[in-house]
């Protein structure tokens, strides 16, 4: 495991360097603003009542 993570990061890191940090950004912000919008559905689903 560990090495297979070294290995995506090593490939990651030669991609934004050929590429730019356009890509490698830009998912890193989609997967983090669907994780806050899974996180907040996820705690204010717990707040519906229930009559």
């Amino acid at each position: 495991m560990e090495h297979i993570t070294a290995a995506w990061l090593t490939e990651a890191a030669t991609a934004a360097g050929r590429h730019g940090p356009g890509n490698l950004l830009r998912v890193v912000l989609i997967v983090m603003v669907l994780g806050c919008v899974l996180t907040g559905w996820f705690l204010l689903r717990g707040y519906k009542r229930k009559d």
